[in-house]
């Protein structure tokens, strides 16, 4: 693939994945935990969050979708953008929400962490190969964004009980 196939491939394709990846990934750990936290019933976190990650791939897909019709910028059709970042958004939240499905709240949660670190690590290995972003500092930046996500929604499902 020479330069200008593949700088198409990573506007067109890589991006809108990866703003959906980290979208789903990150946006739905708040909601999911506290719910988690609150209730201590892993099927309430899971509808939670299964109901977050396909509301966010919605919503994500829409706001790519009309972002532009890439004309002007290149990005390719807004169609095809928009369904990937959908795709990618509901793929980001429901990674670490399948875990709840497990009766045990204390098995579910200890599975769901594996599951957000390897999500995490995930974005930012595709942030280094395609974006060319600095491999430790990407995992930095994307292991605290997450991390803050995370931590409020443990914080918020031990406050509201």
């Amino acid at each position: 693939m020479n330069n200008k196939n593949a700088a198409t491939f990573v506007i067109q394709k890589v991006q809108p994945g990866l703003l959906g990846l980290m979208d789903g990934s990150v946006s739905t750990l708040a909601p999911i935990f506290a719910t988690a936290g609150l209730t201590g019933q892993p099927m309430k976190a899971f509808y939670v969050g299964l109901a977050a990650s396909l509301g966010a791939g919605i919503s994500m897909g829409l706001a790519e979708a009309l972002s532009d019709d890439g004309t002007v910028t290149g990005r390719g059709s807004p169609v095809v953008r928009g369904s990937i970042t959908a795709f990618a958004t509901a793929l980001g939240g429901m990674l670490h929400t399948l875990p709840f499905l497990i009766g045990n709240l204390q098995h579910a949660l200890h599975l769901a962490y594996t599951v957000v670190i390897f999500e995490l690590l995930s974005i930012a290995f595709i942030r280094y190969r395609f974006m060319k972003t600095p491999l430790v500092s990407t995992i930095l930046q994307v292991i605290v964004g997450g991390g803050i996500v995370f931590v409020l929604g443990i914080f918020l499902g031990k406050a509201g009980t």
